[in-house]
């Protein structure tokens, strides 16, 4: 079996040394053949470093690297193009003056790569401009420019606001050399997590091609499934692939679904372990920063329901928590809604990783609990596989008498009618089972519902001075249960929450 291209980048290395390469040659065919100007939006680690790699092998003509792959035949690979490659995703930037100091390194790699002199090497942005005139007149070629993680200083410094406004002007004085230099430029491709706000970082660039949401690049980056259960047949023997597909698939751009290539990369090397590899490797400490920053009720986080000016923002100024969340990897698009008001996405997490992942990191936040979590999570787990709702009540109550005072009086949680059913639903939601917030019947909405495979729990939560079972008697007024019929068992659940206790004050549950 060919090796597996762990954290390999490089397309020669990975063609040369026979590692495994999903063929992303006719997308990348495509690209070219029909615009010039692209902007590519994907979670980090999902290949968009490789596949601008792949590109600029392609312009360069290196055609022995293709040998097998769909591009081979259909590509003049003799008409060869001079290549500047800029790339940010090294290193953490702390402030400007160290990213002007990997810009100067970055301009003096071009000059060195084409044996081409800058007059001004201080100006960066007139030093640019100048190269790419200088490497077209060489070459007697228009230039193709290839930009990877092109917001990498921005997003290393989200939560300090006026650091990241400083980075955004500086790189906006350089990637506006682009539309200064179109004479000169053949085709360029840019990529990063965040989807760009053109007026605040390429102003002017308006011919620049936003392909994030094309449904004709949806596998631009990432494995489909289909590739699963092909390239990597011999690598995953043995593996039951509809519940990898459920802790890994998932991610949609409008298209097929597909996987991030970091998790099945490590599921494979790590003997076939579920666990959560790629969200391991981030940092979303910025999550619980903005978290803080505005009361957010967290079940609506799923199903949430945005536009498309929503998901295509990236304004330092003004960071909104679901942009984010969806650019970054920890929302996807579940359903894509035309109608006369246009068009609009509902979101939700993309798979089990994301699910246990983020609501535990909401835990955190909610209750302080980081050491009690698992403990809770196992008991509460085990008390709905076995329906011991009576022991489930007992947890439910423990758990938020062991949340600590000041959680509450720090953060004016008491008066956040919606923290109790936040804190319900990040440890539900954490237990990995399918959960389904604002459930939709044809008379309203269930708070929560909670799908094992034979069984189903419904729950409404409600906050009261002191308890009144009005919950339960929603959920029966309502005929809630009427949507799930065909399960062997299903349970009614009323919670109703005292704010002066703090706490669970009444638990009536029924079984029809």
């Amino acid at each position: 079996m060919k090796k597996l291209p762990i954290g390999i980048q490089t397309f020669s290395k990975i063609r040369e040394d026979d590692y495994v390469y999903i063929d992303k040659t006719k997308i990348a065919l495509k690209l070219i053949e029909r615009g010039e100007y692209y902007f590519l939006s994907r979670p980090r680690r999902f290949g968009k470093s490789l596949f601008l790699d792949t590109l600029k092998n392609i312009f360069e003509g290196n055609k022995e690297l293709f040998k097998g792959l769909y591009i081979h035949d259909k590509w003049d690979f003799d008409k060869t193009y001079p290549v500047i490659k800029i790339s940010f995703g090294a290193g953490v930037h702390k402030n400007t003056s160290e990213l002007i100091k990997t810009l100067r390194y970055i301009l003096e790699d071009i000059t060195e790569k084409f044996n081409i002199e800058c007059k001004n090497v201080d100006d960066t942005r007139e030093c640019f401009k100048e190269l790419i005139k200088k490497v077209h007149n060489k070459y007697n070629q228009k230039v193709v420019i290839l930009i990877d993680e092109y917001d990498k200083p921005i997003l290393d410094n989200i939560t300090n606001k006026q650091v990241a406004k400083e980075m955004r002007d500086e790189l906006k004085n350089i990637y506006s050399v682009i539309k200064d230099s179109d004479e000169y430029i053949k085709f360029v491709f840019i990529t990063g997590v965040s989807k760009f706000s053109k007026v605040n970082l390429f102003s002017g660039l308006n011919n620049l091609e936003d392909i994030t949401t094309n449904s004709k690049y949806a596998t631009i980056c990432g494995y489909t499934h289909d590739d699963i259960k092909t390239t990597f047949k011999g690598h995953l023997k043995g593996v039951d692939l509809e519940l990898l597909k459920e802790w890994y698939n998932g991610y949609n751009y409008m298209g097929n679904k597909v996987y991030n290539p970091f998790d099945i990369l490590l599921f494979i090397s790590n003997g076939f372990d579920f666990r959560n590899y790629w969200w391991s490797t981030g940092n979303p400490s910025f999550l619980i920063e903005l978290l803080k920053q505005r009361q957010y009720f967290i079940p609506e986080i799923e199903n949430y329901e945005a536009t498309d000016s929503l998901l295509d923002s990236f304004d330092v100024d003004h960071i909104d928590l679901i942009a984010l969340l969806w650019q970054t990897g920890y929302l996807t698009i579940k359903e894509k809604i035309s109608d006369e008001f246009g068009v609009t996405y509902i979101l939700t997490v993309p798979n089990k990783e994301i699910q246990i992942s983020l609501n535990s990191l909401i835990i955190d936040y909610l209750t302080q609990q980081r050491g009690e979590k698992i403990a809770y999570r196992r008991t509460l787990y085990t008390m709905l596989k076995e329906s011991k709702l009576d022991e489930f009540e007992k947890t439910i109550k423990t758990l938020f008498a062991s949340i600590p005072y000041h959680n509450f009086t720090n953060n004016e949680i008491q008066n956040y009618e919606g923290y109790y059913a936040s804190v319900m639903y990040a440890y539900l939601a954490s237990l990995g089972v399918e959960t389904i917030t604002e459930d939709a019947t044809n008379k309203s909405r269930i708070d929560l519902t909670l799908k094992f495979k034979d069984r189903v729990y419904i729950f409404e939560f409600k906050v009261v001075d002191k308890p009144e079972g009005k919950a339960l008697t929603q959920i029966k007024e309502k005929k809630y249960f009427e949507k799930y019929q065909e399960f062997d068992e299903i349970y009614l659940v009323g919670i109703e929450f005292c704010k002066e206790d703090r706490n669970v004050c009444g638990f009536i549950w029924e079984m029809i």
